[in-house]
């Protein structure tokens, strides 16, 4: 699995940033083409991905790689 991509805010856009990485691997205009860019990088790496909003908590979490608690339902 590989590492979880972050959605936050930035000054000028939506950042995409790999957990522990120093810089964002794209800066997006708005938090939807933010989230689009990262689901599709996210599905690629069979990583998870978590959408920040402004105040920077996590407001949607999104699992694309392998999930070992299957539920039923």
């Amino acid at each position: 699995m590989g590492k979880n991509l972050h959605i936050t805010p930035r000054p000028n856009g939506w950042a995409v940033i790999s957990a522990g990485a120093e810089r964002a691997a794209v800066i997006a205009p708005t938090q939807a083409a933010a989230a689009a860019i990262g689901r599709e990088m996210a599905i690629n790496r069979g990583s998870e991905l978590l959408i920040h909003g402004r105040n920077g908590q996590i407001r949607e979490r999104n699992s694309y790689g392998y999930d070992p608690e299957s539920s039923k339902g």
